[in-house]
């Protein structure tokens, strides 16, 4: 609950799904994270470590994460969720739609695709081109039916795409899910380095994860305020901001505590009133099953 509380509120919310791990001598950590996110505005809800020696994550994994996701959030609030080729299965997939959560899933290529009238086709055999993509309606995928948006990319591979989100918007939407990638590089190295972290005791590294969780989701909320209301971040010639939203929030602070003459009374004030409003979050959130 705390974390949800630095999302704007009654609005929906997307949804992504991913695994990143990392090595330490001989340990393997293998988290499989939940972040949502309205525009800006992103956060890591839940997550759980694996232990599995680097491996996929299962369905029952998946499920049970996403379970408590819905416990947190109410699954009236999912826009959708988007999750790469990892996240597939007629199982997952199921539980998405039998549970009314819209979703898209990018597809292996070798994944065949049935239709009503009986054909059976492979994305291969699509004649796809790079610059339009081809939209399927009402196909059998996985064992599921749903909407097939496919379309060939620059490097000859093929982006192939299945869900229940409306089909024309299905490739913009999964370009969303590039933002947990940001949030994997902002936790991992770019600003928190956690892949650098000793820590071998999975115990241990939840609630290290727990810990940068919600120094990221307040970094990033600094970052975006400070860009929408103070001074907004110059792009630069190749189009992308100079600083992503989560640097910006970390100079601040660093800024910040660097001159002590901003200490004033009225801040020092504030920062007691966020301690003691967080303090008042943990007791709703500590009866539900700790994943990260």
């Amino acid at each position: 609950m705390l974390l949800v509380c630095l999302l704007p509120p009654d609005r929906k919310l997307r949804i992504c799904i991913d695994r990143t791990n990392w090595e330490f001598g001989k340990c393997r950590i293998n988290v499989l994270m939940v972040i949502a996110g309205c525009g800006d505005f992103e956060v890591p809800l839940y997550w759980e470590l694996l232990d599995n020696e680097g491996g996929n994550s299962s369905s029952d994994d998946r499920t049970e994460l996403l379970d408590l996701c819905l416990e947190v959030v109410g699954k009236g609030r999912i826009g959708y969720i988007v999750g790469d080729r990892e996240f597939i299965g007629h199982k997952w997939i199921k539980y998405l739609k039998d549970n009314g959560i819209k979703f898209i899933m990018r597809i292996p290529k070798h994944h065949t695709i049935e239709r009503y009238d009986g054909r059976v086709l492979r994305v291969e055999q699509m004649g796809l081109s790079r610059e339009s993509p081809v939209i399927l309606k009402d196909c059998l995928v996985d064992g599921v039916v749903g909407d097939v948006w496919a379309k060939r990319l620059e490097n000859g591979d093929f982006l192939f795409l299945f869900g229940t989100v409306n089909a024309e918007f299905m490739g913009q939407l999964y370009r969303k899910r590039w933002t947990i990638e940001s949030l994997f590089q902002a936790m991992k190295g770019r600003g928190f380095d956690l892949e650098k972290t000793h820590l071998k005791s999975l115990g241990k590294l939840k609630k290290l994860v727990a810990l940068v969780g919600i120094a990221y989701g307040v970094c990033r909320n600094m970052g975006v305020h400070h860009h929408v209301k103070v001074q907004k971040i110059k792009n630069k010639k190749h189009g992308y901001k100079a600083k992503s939203f989560v640097r910006k929030g970390i100079d601040l602070i660093r800024q910040f505590f660097r001159n002590e003459a901003n200490m004033t009374l009225q801040v020092e004030t504030t920062l007691v009133v966020l301690l003691r409003w967080i303090k008042r979050q943990i007791p709703d959130y500590q009866p539900l099953k700790i994943a990260g």
